[in-house]
Parts: structure tokens; sequence; C-alpha cells
């Protein structure tokens, strides 16, 4: 079954397989929050937006980043903590985000939620929220 034809909806920079690079600005702004800082705060939105928290990936390997996938020119409206870094298109840097296929052998990149037609887009004052709740949690999950 073709998912490109069953969900239209499905965003055309997803690669059909495999993984791919793409601009973070163009298609999407991204942040940027590594190991388990960034699991504790995707944990937190997914509880947050009852598991339609919008796309973010993970890297399993390396760093171990999640990348949040906002909508484009957004991230850098919002301050983040350090540690936390908004990937956008701006003032002449370049920043790319691997982007897996929805399915199959993506491998060092997985979707720790995937984008859908209600969430295309992670919601940037949520994940701001989140992350500041996390940060002055000290990076821990609720007790």
């Amino acid at each position: 079954m073709n998912e490109r034809i069953d969900a239209p909806w499905i965003p055309a920079w997803i690669p059909a397989s495999g993984h791919a690079l793409r601009h973070a600005g163009v298609h999407f702004d991204a942040v940027r929050i590594q190991g388990d800082q960034g699991e504790y705060v995707a944990t937190e939105l997914m509880v947050c937006t009852d598991f339609d928290a919008g796309p973010v990936i993970r890297e399993v390997s390396g760093d171990r980043n999640l990348y949040f996938l906002l909508p484009p020119h957004t991230a850098s409206e919002f301050r983040w903590p350090p540690g936390v870094r908004a990937l956008t298109r701006c003032h002449g840097t370049l920043a790319y985000v691997g982007v897996p296929a929805l399915s199959g052998m993506t491998w060092p990149l997985s979707w720790r939620s995937a984008p859908s037609r209600k969430a295309p887009f992670v919601a940037g004052e949520l994940l701001r929220e989140v992350v500041e709740g996390v940060v002055s949690r000290g990076g821990s999950r609720r007790s």
C-alpha cells in the first residue's frame, strides 16, 4: 500500500524511504534538545497533547538529539534556555535536519512523534512552556 496515496497530508519534505537532509527554515524550523533532557521534553509534550504532539525526530546515535519541528520562521520568536538551540534560516546561517521516512529502515533517525493531519508541526508556545518546566525541574520528569 502506498502511503503517499492513502495519506495525501504527508508533507512533501518527508522522504519516501530512508532519510534525507532538509534545510531548517524552509519547510520547517527545528528546536534541538540533547539526550535525556530532549526525551523528558518529548514525553511531557506527548502527554500535554494527548499523544499528537506533531513531528519530533529522534537521533539514536551520537549526541542523541531530538528535533522538534515547528512551522517555518517561528523558532526564533521564542527565547530558549542554554542547551536548547533553534535551527532556522536567518542572518546567512544554514542548518540541516535529518528527516526519516515514516516507515522502513531509517537508522540512525526515527520518529518520536510523527506529524499528523491535526498536528503537522509542534506548537511553539507549548514547546517553550514544556522546555521551561523541564529545565526548572533540573531536566527530570514529573515526580
